[in-house]
């Protein structure tokens, strides 16, 4: 049975923080502020209340009484719920009892994500004179507050910055990985969220733990990262299969076209025919790179061509072109086994195994595809370009190819004799 005293924790000769302690039995307990206080000359220790000598302290009683009371029935009706009795449910329970609007707590970790979300249309972007982060940036912080609520569940206390030892954050890595299931890349662009969000912290002048700089984030190492693309001939194989259904014909249409321009799913269903110009040298088409905001021409190719002259696909949703374009390449028999990861609509996470290839197609294939059917063939620096990639380095990991320290030296021979 849940019981709560009321005492003081100072002598001195001012007004002191009144405190509650509440004990749940084996079940815990606990010891928090009221938001009352008083000077301890004025308090009983016998009776757990102020003194009744003047007409303050009778009102602090009667508010520590209502106190007691409603804290006691909300626990009551917790635990009904199965409900678990944290630190935070008793603040917050306390905060609502006197309808107090609850303090704003800049050492809190998820504050400060939330502080980054509100003001994410007029956030300076990190090396650009940009502001305003892109959409998918702020679902990402979205993401990451939600990891950091779940983790305080986990840990049973708030997560600030203060707290950011070694220990600390080797448990929320451990965490990520083991009891979430988290990728590598997700686990460690996670962490990589929470030192970046430290540094903010820190500027605002928040006490932040000196490891929380020290904070190192990790990616898959390159022979775990299983790339899919289809080759010229397997393309050729899907542009030839039979179909029926036209909402397996426009999914083709996409699919095709997806793989000689090179843009991301959210990027490639966003374009229509007027997005497409035509000049003396060739048609182009104008997209809006959502990631990176970045605005690229891409050439129509004579693939591309031939697949726009035979109208221009319909409208889909990502989803649904991601279904669809499983099945297509399933008609055109692209059974081979093998490694890969895929989603699993039960855990929610994404499983490693053998799987036929057609079931780890999706749409961000087509972008990959197109790198890696023209690398060699058309200057790596042009297919960036046109990817929106901006290191070497990322778009050579990118489509997991090495570096060649010879391509500049044979494109600059290859150039001198077209001189000559």
């Amino acid at each position: 049975m849940a019981t709560i005293k009321f005492q003081l924790r100072s002598e001195a000769n001012k007004a002191v923080p009144i405190y509650f302690y509440l004990s749940m039995g084996r079940s815990g307990f606990f010891r928090l502020r009221t938001g009352f206080s008083i000077n301890p000359a004025n308090w009983s220790k016998a009776r757990g209340f102020p003194k009744q000598n003047d007409e303050a302290n009778k009102k602090i009683e009667t508010h520590l009484k209502a106190l007691e009371k409603f804290l006691l029935e909300s626990i009551n009706d917790a635990q009904a719920k199965g409900e678990e009795i944290t630190n935070e449910f008793l603040e917050r329970k306390t905060n609502e009892c006197f309808k107090r609007e609850k303090q704003t707590d800049i050492s809190l970790v998820s504050y400060q994500v939330q502080y980054i979300i509100d003001h994410a249309d007029t956030r300076k972007i990190p090396g650009k004179s940009k502001i305003g982060l892109a959409v998918n940036t702020v679902k990402n912080y979205q993401t990451f507050k939600q990891i950091i609520l779940d983790f305080e569940k986990f840990i049973k206390k708030p997560l600030r910055f203060g707290d950011l030892s070694p220990e600390i954050v080797e448990k929320f890595k451990n965490w990520l990985l083991k009891k979430k299931g988290y990728s590598a890349n997700h686990a460690g662009k996670s962490l990589a969220f929470l030192k970046s969000i430290s540094k903010d912290a820190e500027k605002l002048g928040v006490v932040v733990h000196p490891n929380a700089m020290r904070i190192e984030s990790f990616t898959e190492a390159n022979e775990n990262r299983y790339i899919v693309t289809l080759s010229l001939d397997e393309l050729k194989r899907i542009e030839e299969v039979e179909l029926k259904r036209e909402a397996l014909i426009n999914a083709r249409k996409w699919l095709l076209l997806g793989c000689e321009l090179g843009q991301r799913g959210e990027d490639l269903l966003k374009i229509k025919p007027s997005d497409i110009r035509t000049t003396p040298d060739g048609q182009f088409i104008d997209v809006n790179q959502q990631k990176g905001k970045k605005h690229v021409s891409v050439p129509v190719t004579p693939r591309a061509k031939q697949i726009l002259d035979q109208g221009f696909p319909e409208r889909i949703a990502l989803q649904n072109l991601n279904d669809y374009i499983k099945e297509v390449a399933k008609a055109a028999n692209l059974n081979e086994l093998i490694e890969g990861k895929k989603y699993d609509k039960e855990t929610k996470r994404k499983v490693f195994g053998k799987f036929p290839k057609y079931e780890l197609i999706t749409t961000h294939t087509c972008r990959r595809s197109f790198a890696t059917n023209y690398y060699k063939r058309i200057p790596t620096t042009v297919i960036m370009g046109i990817t929106g990639h901006v290191k070497e380095s990322t778009f050579l990991q990118y489509i997991n190819k090495p570096k060649d320290k010879d391509e500049n030296a044979k494109l600059f021979l290859k150039s001198l004799t077209n001189l000559i």
